[in-house]
C-alpha cells in the first residue's frame, strides 16, 4: 500500500517548522499585542499614533499564525482538496502562500537595514558577522507610549539602528578594540550592552548574502514574494471585472454593442502594451497600486473572449430562458446563472494569466519601470544583482530560482486543473 503525502500535511509540517525555529519571536509578538491592547484602554489618541503598517503587519500575520491549524481542523471535510496528493507544484505554491502571510514570523529583520558596509557588503550565503551595540539610555519617565514604542523597536526591526555596530572581529577589554575591514576602532567597554559587566558580542547570520549595500538577501526575498504575489491577485482581480463584465454585456447584449465591445478588445490586443505601460507610469508614476492598474487592464481580453463565447452558449438553454422570464435582472443572470457555469474556464484562464503578470511585473521591475525603490521586488534585485554577477552569484540566482519556481508550480497547477476539469484538452 502506497502512502501519498496530503496537502494538509504539508502544511501542517511547514507550519511546525515555522513554529520551532521563530517560537520567541511569536511569543514577543503575542507580548506586544498584550501591551498594545492594554495601551488603547489608557491611553487611545497615543496607540493611534505609535500604530504603523509594521505592527499591524507583525500581529496580524501572528494571530492568523496561531489560529490556522485549528481552522484547517475544522474545516478540513468541507475544504476536500486539502486531502489531494501533495506534489512539488503544490508545496512550492504552499511556501509561497506561507511567504505572503506569514513574512513578519518568518524573519523579523527589515529589508531596508543596511549597516556598516565595509562588514556587510557583497557577503556570500551562510555569512556571520558579529556586532556590539551600544547601551540604550536609560529613562525612568517614559510614557506609557515611548515605552511601548521602544518595545516595538526591539521586536519589529526598524530599518536604522544606530546603536549596532558590525565588525570582522572584537577584542574585548576595558577598551574594547573592533575591526572593520583591518581598521581598528576602540571604544569604551562602558558604552557597550553588557552581561555580568562583560560587553556581549553577539553574532549575525545571513542566510542568502547580503546585496550592495550590505542588505540582508533573506528578508528582501521574503518580501519581494509579497510584493510579486500581490500585484499578481490585484491584478488578476481587475481583469477578472474587466473581461467578466464586458463580455457578459457583449454576449447578452449582442447587436451593435457586441461588434463594438469586440473592436475594443481587439484594438487592446493589437496596441503594444509596453507602450501603454510607459505612459500610464509617465503620468501617474511608479507604486505598487499603478502597476497592478496597469498590468489589469492589459490582461482581460482573454477572459473577454471567454466569457463573451460561454454566454452566448447559455443564451441557449432552457435555464437560462427561464430564469429570464422569471424577471432576474441582468446583475441577477450573470451571478447565478452564468457564473456557476463559467467558473471552471475562467478559474483556469485565471492561474495562467497570474503567472503571465507574476512575469510581467518581475520583467518592468527589471526595466526600473515597476514599483520603485520603497520596496524589493524579484526583478529589481536581478536587475541591481547583474552589476555583481562575478562577484556576487547569490544577487541574482536566488530571486531568480524564486521567479522560475513560481512560474512552473503556477503554470503545471494551471494544467493539473485544467485537465481535471476537461480531460480531453491537451496543454
Amino acid at each position: 500500500m502506497k502512502f501519498h503525502l496530503k496537502i494538509i500535511y504539508g502544511i501542517f509540517f511547514l507550519w511546525l517548522i515555522i513554529l520551532i525555529f521563530s517560537f520567541d519571536l511569536l511569543i514577543g509578538y503575542l507580548s506586544l499585542l498584550i501591551n498594545f491592547i492594554i495601551l488603547i484602554f489608557k491611553d487611545f489618541k497615543s496607540a493611534i499614533a505609535v500604530m504603523n503598517f509594521s505592527l499591524i503587519d507583525s500581529l496580524f500575520s501572528a494571530l492568523l499564525f496561531l489560529f490556522l491549524i485549528p481552522f484547517l481542523i475544522l474545516l478540513k471535510k468541507k475544504m476536500t482538496f486539502l486531502q489531494s496528493k501533495l506534489n512539488f507544484s503544490f508545496a512550492v505554491l504552499i511556501i509561497l502562500g506561507f511567504v505572503f502571510i506569514f513574512a513578519p514570523i518568518i524573519s523579523n529583520e527589515n529589508f531596508e537595514f543596511s549597516k556598516n558596509l565595509s562588514v556587510t557588503k557583497l557577503l556570500p550565503p551562510l555569512s556571520t558577522v558579529k556586532f556590539i551595540e551600544l547601551k540604550r539610555s536609560e529613562n525612568l519617565s517614559y510614557s506609557e507610549a515611548e515605552g511601548f514604542r521602544k518595545k516595538m523597536d526591539v521586536i519589529i526591526k526598524p530599518s536604522y539602528n544606530d546603536n549596532i555596530i558590525y565588525a570582522d572581529s572584537v577584542i574585548l577589554s576595558r577598551t574594547v578594540v573592533y575591526y572593520q575591514k583591518n581598521e581598528p576602532n576602540k571604544i569604551s567597554a562602558n558604552e557597550l550592552e553588557s552581561e555580568n559587566g562583560i560587553p556581549v558580542v553577539k553574532e549575525k547570520f545571513f542566510l542568502l548574502g547580503t546585496d550592495e549595500f550590505g542588505r540582508d538577501l533573506f528578508p528582501r526575498l521574503l518580501f519581494g514574494t509579497r510584493i510579486s504575489i500581490t500585484i499578481g491577485f490585484g491584478a488578476v482581480v481587475l481583469s477578472l471585472l474587466i473581461g467578466v463584465l464586458l463580455g457578459f454585456t457583449a454576449g447578452y447584449g449582442g447587436g451593435f454593442l457586441d461588434v463594438l465591445l469586440n473592436r475594443f478588445t481587439e484594438t487592446f490586443l493589437a496596441f503594444p502594451v509596453i507602450y501603454l505601460v510607459v505612459l500610464i507610469l509617465a503620468l501617474f508614476g511608479s507604486s505598487v497600486i499603478t502597476v497592478i492598474f496597469v498590468l489589469g487592464i492589459s490582461g482581460w481580453m482573454s477572459l473577454f473572449k471567454i466569457v463573451k463565447s460561454e454566454v452566448l452558449s447559455i443564451k441557449q438553454k432552457d435555464f437560462f430562458s427561464t430564469a429570464e422570464l422569471v424577471g432576474l435582472n441582468k446583475s441577477q443572470l450573470l451571478l447565478k446563472e452564468v457564473l456557476p457555469v463559467i467558473i471552471a474556464p475562467v478559474l483556469v484562464n485565471l492561474i495562467f494569466l497570474f503567472s503571465n503578470i507574476v512575469l510581467a511585473e518581475a520583467a518592468l521591475s527589471y526595466l526600473g519601470l515597476g514599483i520603485g525603490n520603497s520596496y524589493p521586488s524579484w526583478g529589481s534585485m536581478i536587475s541591481s544583482g547583474q552589476e555583481y554577477i562575478t562577484r556576487a552569484w547569490w544577487l541574482i540566482a536566488f530571486p531568480g530560482l524564486a521567479l522560475i519556481l513560481t512560474l512552473f508550480s503556477v503554470n503545471s497547477s494551471g494544467k493539473m486543473l485544467g485537465k481535471n476539469f476537461n480531460p480531453r484538452i491537451k496543454y
